[in-house]
């Protein structure tokens, strides 16, 4: 890749700062281009023409095969012969200069190979047969990847559906869009023999799609030469002020990035590290972020020391070293090797004070990590090939392939549910636009990546597919939480599912469902039952219904005079007794007992809170214990989420264990929650923890206990 890309559209160079592996001359492809055009060449060689890609694809590549390169150069040239660019460069130049991209990226031969290939079935009279007959099945599937889809046939969902076409043949191979990103970027580099309006909706659609794809495929290469590129197009004047605080940055006689990078490398000579010590300059972009985060900007600010050395181990060394020997700043440690990033990036972060207060910032990594930091996927090579053992020794998770990551899977899925190309593009754009990915655990040790604020709802979607239609609640962190919820990087979260079938997704879901998937598998199902799925009103009405049907007393009132044949013994002669409303006192209950006016004795369990409060005021206690009956009355509350059926299922429950209602009320669902209370006779006091068990063990029940009401007077 050229270190430097001049944009038509700006008045000044867009510079790609990221370090390559290896110093090349500049490439005049326009030269090249036409040279091409000469006359053939001989088959023992390779053409001239594209001597440069041969050489950075033999620099990552030492033994590959060129032949299939010199062969899809020939049918390429050929075929695009006496086209031409808007720009006036023959046409073939913009295949060979995407080529070349990816070559310095350090993609293999057969992406090479379907890149110098990728317009010739748009474009010329090419079929994809012959691609396949020519160069296999492979190559075939790359080029058919990146084909556009044609505005005749398509109309204004081209566009769209060529995209959605395009991630679905990258779910398969991720090379299809490697090449794609590529194509990309040179056509940004040359986007500027374009009408206004044109460069900007190609730099629009670039900013919102191809840049995050790039940076979720850890492509940062080309991400920020691409960012840098849609910059100038789009805020020009912002551009202009951040490239004259670069080129005046560079004219300061005193350079703080050197001074610690000598002071780095000093250190790491003394300790026997074998590093090499870079200054990498920030982009355009990323100057412009911290300049708007910092105010005025101090000569630190303009790039970061990069050092790079061969082994894991080395980085921990490097980093324990400058934290020895120079002033740390403890707040900017990241470690990215232990918990490398969703988009395979892995590196440490730190930072170091320089002598005049200025805040360094280090990357420390070894050479293959920064390979991988720079070409991201491209740097994997070839998907097809077996697997590493240390790619098979991988957990489930985000998918052992880091070929097809968690984010990929995620987007393919939701993608077939998107009812027409609007909603998938306005969908994909607003997926995309989460910057950020936290990773959430499963309880059977799986993971799930979501985006940045995802919710609960998020989780069961994302777990369950469509089946989480059917979800309850959830716990996180082994608490009930509701769906609401909003996770964080590295919460445990199950998804609660209910038994019904019946049970159906709530409207008010969409304002929790944060992903895609979530969204539009919850709005096509209240497409497909319209009606339906209002949530809180439709819990109301059906648990309003349920309590009539199951009310077959007056609730009692707080201390009225029991019926329960297991009446306590009093040590007070002739007292009535009552049972206590507040704490609903059963046999085993440790009891004790309070006179109160009429000659009645009211019975609370010991740890009632309203025993306290008889004895703060200086109220006598009665003894009291239980008699040999054991039948007893009590009060349970249940709190569930709200569902269809789910009262009866209780009803049906707490029958089975031999109680019988006395009655029963049902406050108004709050937050898809629902709190239930009963006061239920028992034949026998001992069936309470039995009973207890088997209300919990209705779906949708997360607590079941006994009645506690606040008691200021007797």
């Amino acid at each position: 890749m050229s270190a430097e890309a001049t944009n038509p559209a700006s008045p000044g160079p867009v510079t790609n700062t990221a370090p390559r592996r290896k110093a090349r001359p500049r490439i005049d492809l326009r030269r090249l281009g036409r040279a091409a055009l000469l006359g053939p060449t001989a088959r023992d060689r390779l053409p001239d023409a594209i001597g440069h890609v041969a050489e950075a694809h033999r620099a990552h590549h030492p033994d590959a095969d060129l032949e299939p390169l010199r062969r899809a150069w020939v049918l390429a040239e050929s075929s695009h012969r006496g086209q031409m660019r808007k720009s006036g460069e023959p046409y073939i130049t913009h295949p060979l200069a995407v080529t070349l991209i990816l070559a310095e990226l350090g993609a293999e031969t057969t992406t090479l190979t379907a890149s110098l290939l990728h317009d010739t079935v748009e474009d010329t009279e090419v079929t994809l047969d012959q691609v396949g007959e020519e160069f296999g099945a492979e190559v075939r599937y790359l080029v058919d990847g990146v084909t556009k889809l044609e505005k005749v046939d398509y109309g204004a969902a081209a566009e769209p559906e060529t995209f959605r076409k395009m991630l679905v043949a990258t779910g398969s191979d991720v090379r299809v869009m490697s090449i794609k990103l590529a194509d990309r970027l040179h056509n940004m580099r040359t986007l500027g023999v374009m009408r206004p309006e044109k460069q900007a909706r190609i730099a629009k659609v670039t900013r919102d799609v191809l840049i995050p794809l790039a940076e979720r495929l850890g492509v940062q290469a080309l991400k920020t030469e691409l960012e840098d590129l849609v910059f100038a197009i789009l805020h020009p004047e912002e551009y202009d002020h951040t490239r004259e605080l670069i080129v005046d940055n560079a004219s300061r006689a005193d350079d703080p990035l050197a001074e610690v990078t000598d002071e780095v490398r000093t250190v790491l000579r003394d300790a026997d590290i074998q590093a090499e010590v870079l200054i990498r300059p920030r982009h355009f972009v990323s100057v412009h972020r911290v300049a708007r985060k910092r105010g005025r900007l101090r000569g630190a600010d303009f790039g970061r020391l990069l050092v790079l050395v061969n082994e894991d181990a080395d980085c921990y060394g490097v980093l324990g070293e400058l934290h020895t020997c120079l002033k740390p700043v403890v707040s900017e440690f990241k470690d990215f090797i232990a918990v490398p990033k969703f988009n395979l990036y892995q590196s440490l972060h730190t930072a170091v004070a320089h002598t005049d207060g200025q805040v360094v910032e280090v990357l420390i990594r070894t050479h293959q990590m920064h390979q991988v930091a720079e070409a991201g996927v491209i740097a994997l090579g070839n998907p097809y090939a077996p697997p590493s053992e240390e790619q098979q020794a991988t957990s489930d998770g985000e998918r052992a392939d880091p070929t097809r990551p968690g984010w990929l899977s995620r987007l393919l899925d939701w993608q077939e549910g998107a009812p027409d190309p609007d909603t998938f593009w306005s969908t994909l754009r607003e997926d995309l636009a989460q910057d950020r990915e936290i990773t959430v655990f499963r309880p059977d040790g799986g993971t799930l990546g979501l985006p940045e604020g995802a919710t609960c709802v998020d989780a069961a979607y994302a777990q369950y597919g469509e089946d989480a239609h059917a979800c309850i609640g959830a716990r996180v962190n082994g608490r009930l939480a509701t769906l609401s919820t909003v996770l964080r990087d590295g919460d445990t979260v199950q998804p609660l599912m209910g038994q019904d079938p019946a049970s159906e997704p709530s409207r008010e879901w969409l304002e929790h469902a944060h992903t895609p998937a979530a969204r539009i598998a919850i709005q096509r199902w209240l497409a497909a039952h319209p009606g339906s799925g209002d949530g809180e009103d439709a819990e109301a009405n059906a648990a309003a219904q349920d309590t009539q049907t199951v009310r077959s007393a007056p609730p009692a009132a707080e201390d009225a005079p029991t019926s329960n044949p297991a009446t306590p013994v009093v040590d007070q002669p002739g007292a009535t007794v009552r049972l206590a409303g507040c704490c609903t006192p059963v046999p085993p209950d440790e009891v004790t007992g309070f006179s109160v006016r009429g000659g009645v004795v009211t019975v609370h369990r010991v740890e009632c809170s309203a025993v306290a409060h008889m004895k703060s005021v200086g109220r006598a206690e009665v003894g009291v214990r239980w008699g040999d009956t054991t039948e007893c009355r009590v009060t349970l509350v249940a709190e569930s989420f709200g569902r269809p059926h789910l009262l009866a299922d209780l009803t049906e429950a707490m029958a089975l264990e031999g109680a019988e209602i006395v009655s029963a009320t049902v406050e108004p669902p709050s937050q898809q929650r629902v709190r239930h209370t009963y006061t239920l006779q028992l034949p026998d006091a001992a069936h309470l923890p039995a009973l207890m068990r088997a209300m919990r063990n209705v779906p949708g029940v997360y607590d079941v206990s006994r009645a506690q009401h606040h008691t200021t007077a007797f």
